[in-house]
């Protein structure tokens, strides 16, 4: 099966007709066609996964579809915008029909979730499966959420359970075959991200800065610091971590290198692969987010405050610094 044989199976049925926006020109073309409403910005962001990197190489193609494109849709939920198209480039070592079926299911799976509309992209071959998507959302001019909004005295939440990804991960690098409901959950999230797009438009009238957990909670809440140029107070002893990071007979047995509550709760906010929202509001905007998470049925904890100065410390011990430690891409 040639590329445009390619194209008319598998990646033509990605269109979604229930996405934010309709497409003028779409797969078939040199370029696709769309329209920006007036009165909206595009919001653009792309990412590039490699096996071995960024997921096992054994990690099966639904898997590998349905992350690829959730790592995406997190970028755009942490700008508080709304999907609407995307493309995609695939450099596969072989032209294996199935695997680039079962690949494009996954994809299925999460655009049924949060609708978006492939409208282009390439296919080529080589040496090592390398998949990168670009992801498009809309937002009302000037609302988009930004990492330089932050302010003195704003609350810092995070969304979700830190750590699931991260313990999932450990399980898959370490290769535990011990079966339990709480390490089933960390494997699905490692594979399965839910990117908070939904989260992201009930909270962008509250928000005032706001990024995606991918490297780690502490990484990334630094990242929001630096631009906002501020610093934070947090409490590590509210973060809320994975059920599996609590169970420590269970991790006893899967030989996990830390035991200590404190210890976990550092390496939870530091171990990355979350895809979860961590945001800054004003205090006046408490009720309101808290309605919001009751609404949802999303757990969202305020675990710290926004303080001028410099990085990350710790509520109770002011003078000593946190090291805001987080996935390396190099």
């Amino acid at each position: 099966m040639g590329e445009f044989d390619l194209i008319e199976t598998y990646f033509k049925k990605l269109a979604c007709d229930s996405a934010a926006m309709a497409v003028d020109l779409g797969i078939g073309d040199d370029c696709a066609l769309v329209t920006v409403p007036e009165g909206k910005q595009l919001a653009i962001s792309s990412d590039t996964l490699v096996s071995g990197v960024h997921f096992p190489s054994h990690t099966q193609p639904e898997d590998i579809g349905y992350k690829s494109l959730a790592v995406n849709l997190s970028d755009l939920a942490a700008m508080g915008a709304q999907p609407a198209w995307f493309s995609l480039c695939l450099s596969l070592p072989n032209q294996d029909e199935a695997w680039i079926a079962r690949y494009c299911e996954g994809l299925q799976q999460l655009i049924q979730q949060v609708p978006i509309t492939l409208i282009g992209g390439d296919t080529t071959r080589s040496d090592q499966l390398t998949i990168s998507i670009q992801v498009m959302g809309l937002v009302d001019q000037g609302d988009a959420l930004t990492r330089s909004g932050a302010s003195v005295d704003d609350d810092i939440y995070v969304s979700g359970r830190l750590g699931e990804g991260g313990l999932g991960l450990f399980l898959e690098q370490k290769k535990v075959a011990l079966e339990h409901d709480d390490f089933n959950v960390a494997r699905r999230r490692l594979n399965r991200p839910l990117p908070r797009n939904l989260l992201a438009q009930h909270i962008q009238p509250y928000a005032s800065a706001c990024i995606d957990v991918s490297d780690g909670l502490l990484a990334d809440l630094n990242h929001v610091l630096t631009s906002s140029q501020v610093a934070a107070h947090v409490e590590l002893n509210r973060l809320p971590l994975a059920e599996g990071l609590l169970n420590s007979a269970l991790l006893e047995q899967i030989q996990f290198p830390l035991l200590d509550g404190k210890d976990i709760q550092l390496w939870a906010a530091s171990a990355g692969d979350d895809y979860e929202l961590c945001f800054t509001a004003p205090e006046h905007y408490r009720a309101k987010i808290a309605s919001i998470t009751e609404q949802l049925m999303l757990p969202v904890t305020r675990f710290g405050k926004v303080v001028e100065g410099q990085g990350i410390r710790e509520a109770a011990s002011p003078s000593k610094i946190i090291q805001a430690k987080g996935f390396q891409h190099f």
